[in-house]
Formats: C-alpha cells, structure tokens, sequence
C-alpha cells in the first residue's frame, strides 16, 4: 500500500508504480489490466492519474502461462549460465510472435529448450530484451529470470550494452568512419521506417573496413536501437544495405535473399556477476559467400 504525495499529483498510475516498484511500465501495464492494482479499493485504467493522499494497492501479480508452442527446432547458443543466455539467430526467424505469426519464431523454440525465460515482455516475448530483424542474423541476449531482465532493460537505456555489426552497403562513402545522428520514427499505417524531425534520436557509429568495386564493407557500433535503425540511416545516405528491398538495397548483380547485416559482437558487464562478458558469431555462410563472389568479380576488373 502506498500513499500519493503532492509530487505524485497528476501523475500517471503506471509511471507512478514503475517508479516506486521498480519494475517496467509494461510490467506495471500488465499488473493494472490483471485488476490488481486499486486506487481507494478501486480498479483502474493504466492512464489514471493520481491525486494528492490517494492510497494506491497493489495485489499478487499472477504471471500467465504462455500458450504458444514449443518447437524443437535449433538454437545456438553462444553463451549460457543461469542468469541468462546469449544465442545465434539465423536470418529468417522472427524474434518473437507478431500479430497471426505464433510459430517459427526464436521464442517457440527457446520455450522447447530454456526451463526459465523471464516473464516481463509477457506470454509472447519471454526472456526478449532486444530483437534484431528477422532477416538480420547475428548474437542476441535472452534474459532467464526477471532481475536480470530489468538489469538488462536499464542497461540497453544507458547504452552500456555494446552491440557491433557488419554490413554491405552500396557505393562508396564519402568518409572512412564517422557518426550518423538522425531522428527516425515510424511511417503511420505501415512497417517501414523513415527519417523524421518528429522522430526518436538515432545513433549509428561506423567504420569502413573494405571497398569492393561499387560496394563498401562497414563494421557498425549502435549507440541508441531503434527499429531498422541501421537499415534507415545507411538507405538515408545514399548508400543502403545490399539485399534489402525494403530500402532501396536490392541489387541483381549480388545472389542474397535477404539484407547483408550481422550482428558480430554484443559486449556488457553481467548485471548480477560483474564480469565482462564479450560473445562473437561468425558471418554466416550465404554472407560470406556473397563477399567472396564480389571479391573475386572486382579484383579481376
């Protein structure tokens, strides 16, 4: 039970109690709609705004067992104890479910091996603190239990998770490193991303690493992770990732079938052992092939 204070005024219910629980206000959204959450005995909505001496309480949060289906399909997984996991996910395989899309998604199969995922993304994306795209492959943390979980939220907040990627982009930059600083948000009704004043800072640090004939090789560090982030700012520049169709990086002369972007390296302090922890994965191999086809086209040029 807790008591509003005059700074409480006007307050939202679920940024008040995320606060003063120290959970996520999607944690917190879950708590409300569950109905256990009451403003002088009373069941309210999560935009409910608090008035000064009302008495906010807070009942036994039931976690909902998740329906989805366990699939035994492969994982790999770079690095596990039993606080969390890191794992290899191949292009191709959604992160979690999306709308009518509830199999073939990393978290069905992480359901058939993992015992524990965190329950604070709720019954859909157990144990998810980041995604990465579904034709991006590349390392990805899963979180076991809900302390490492919040740990890992703040920490991605903070940008104290470092995360590293490569990529073939079209043309040639005009520089050799450098850092896009660009808003992006959401185009209204659709998937695609865009450039946007309106929008969430975006910062994407990179460096070249090879030119190949009309093609630039980058290593890329994310600062901030917003959705496609990587993919909006490089189509931006002129200079969109090869294979993506979504941004303008289809190219007939390169045989891929989904965007060249991998995420190579994630690197953090463990949120509850303190030790650093640095997980690589190799390129996979329709990436590999792909430079060594161009390598050998423009060399002979």
């Amino acid at each position: 039970m807790v008591k509003t204070l005059k700074s409480d005024s006007q307050e939202r219910i679920d940024r008040f109690l995320s606060r003063k629980l120290n959970k996520t206000r999607s944690f917190v959204q879950k708590m409300i709609r569950q109905g256990i959450v009451k403003v002088h005995g009373k069941v309210v909505e999560q935009s409910y705004k608090l008035k000064v001496g009302e008495t906010v309480e807070v009942g036994e949060f039931v976690p909902q067992s998740s329906t989805l289906k366990r699939e035994d399909k492969p994982i790999k997984i770079l690095y596990e104890d039993k606080y969390l996991l890191v794992v290899d996910k191949e292009a191709g395989v959604t992160v979690h479910p999306v709308g009518s899309k509830n199999t073939n998604t990393l978290v069905n199969r992480l359901l058939f091996h993992i015992k524990d995922l965190s329950a604070i993304s709720g019954t859909i994306r157990p144990g998810i603190v980041h995604r990465l795209d579904k034709d991006t492959s590349g390392v990805l943390i899963v979180a076991k239990e809900d302390k490492t979980h919040l740990k890992l939220s703040e920490m991605l907040k903070k940008h104290d998770i470092d995360r590293r990627y490569i990529a073939l982009v079209k043309g040639k930059l005009d520089v050799k490193h450098g850092k896009i600083d660009i808003p992006i948000g959401r185009i209204k009704g659709e998937t695609k991303m865009t450039v946007s004043p309106m929008g969430r800072r975006a910062i994407t640090h990179f460096k070249v690493i090879e030119e190949i004939g009309p093609y630039t090789l980058v290593a890329i560090r994310l600062e901030t992770g917003r959705t496609h982030q990587i993919r909006v700012h490089f189509s931006y520049l002129g200079h969109p990732i090869v294979g993506d169709s979504l941004y303008g990086g289809r190219d007939r002369n390169v045989r891929l079938d989904r965007q060249f972007l991998h995420a190579y390296e994630i690197s953090f302090i463990h949120p509850i052992i303190n030790k650093n922890i640095t997980v690589y994965s190799h390129l996979p191999n329709d990436l590999s092939e792909v430079l060594k086809e161009i390598r050998e086209k423009w060399k002979r040029k």
